[in-house]
C-alpha cells in the first residue's frame, strides 16, 4: 500500500496547477493600472497583486520579473494582422491600416501604448520584448505582402521594404494621433494606401526617343 501511495505522489506534476482565470485577472490588472496612467517605473507587482487580488508569490511563479508581465500584458491589446488572402496588394494594405486605425479609437489602448514606448529607454529590454511579441510578427506579415507585389509586379522591384512600412505605419498614426480636424476619417487607409501606391508601383518606361532620319 505505501508503494502504491509513493508511486501516485510520483506521478503528480511537480508544482501546482496554473490558473487561467489567475492569470487574466493578474494581466487585467497590469492593464487596467497603465491605463490610469501609472508609468512601467511606478508599476509595482504589489499594486498588481492587489489589483487582482492574487498574492505577489502567484505572479511570480508565472512571470519572474515586472518586465516580462508588462510586456505579455500589452501583446494582448494587440489583435493580429489578418494573413493576405491572396486579394491585391491594396486591399491587403488597408486592411493592415484598418487594424492600426482601430486600434487608435479606444482611449485606454492608446494611453497604454503610449506609456509603453515612452518607457522604451528606461526599460530597454521591455521595449525588446515588445517588439518580438507584438512588433516584428505585424512587419512579417505586411512585408510578405510588399514581397508579393514585388514579385507579382503590382509594386516596384527596387521597393525599399523599410522604408515602405514606416510610410505606411507612420501616415496612419500620424493622422489618429495629431490630426485635429474632427473629422473621423473612415476611408482614412484607403487615402494613405492609394497615395504610397503613387510612389510603390513601377514607374511607367520611358519611351526611346526616335532616331534622326
Amino acid at each position: 500500500m505505501k508503494t502504491q501511495q509513493t508511486a501516485e505522489v510520483a506521478a503528480r506534476p511537480a508544482g501546482r496547477p496554473r490558473s487561467e482565470k489567475a492569470e487574466r485577472s493578474i494581466i487585467e490588472a497590469t492593464l487596467e493600472l497603465l491605463g490610469e496612467g501609472i508609468g512601467v517605473s511606478e508599476l509595482s507587482i504589489e499594486s498588481i497583486a492587489g489589483r487582482a487580488g492574487v498574492g505577489k508569490t502567484t505572479i511570480y511563479r508565472r512571470w519572474s520579473n515586472k518586465e516580462d508581465l508588462v510586456v505579455d500584458a500589452l501583446a494582448t491589446l494587440k489583435p493580429p494582422i489578418p494573413l493576405p488572402q491572396g486579394g491585391t496588394v491594396r486591399d491587403d494594405l488597408v486592411t493592415y491600416l484598418r487594424v492600426i486605425q482601430e486600434e487608435s479609437r479606444h482611449h485606454r489602448t492608446r494611453c497604454i501604448m503610449n506609456i509603453a514606448m515612452s518607457d522604451s529607454e528606461r526599460h530597454p529590454r521591455l521595449a525588446e520584448r515588445f517588439r518580438e511579441l507584438a512588433v516584428e510578427p505585424r512587419r512579417a506579415v505586411v512585408t510578405a505582402v510588399l514581397r508579393r507585389g514585388m514579385e507579382t509586379g503590382e509594386l516596384r522591384a527596387d521597393l525599399d521594404l523599410d522604408m515602405a512600412l514606416a510610410l505606411l505605419s507612420g501616415a496612419m498614426i500620424w493622422s489618429t494621433k495629431w490630426s485635429h480636424s474632427g473629422d473621423p476619417q473612415a476611408d482614412l487607409p484607403e487615402r494613405i494606401v492609394d497615395e504610397a501606391l503613387k510612389g510603390f508601383r513601377p514607374r511607367p518606361s520611358t519611351p526611346e526617343p526616335c532616331p534622326e532620319l
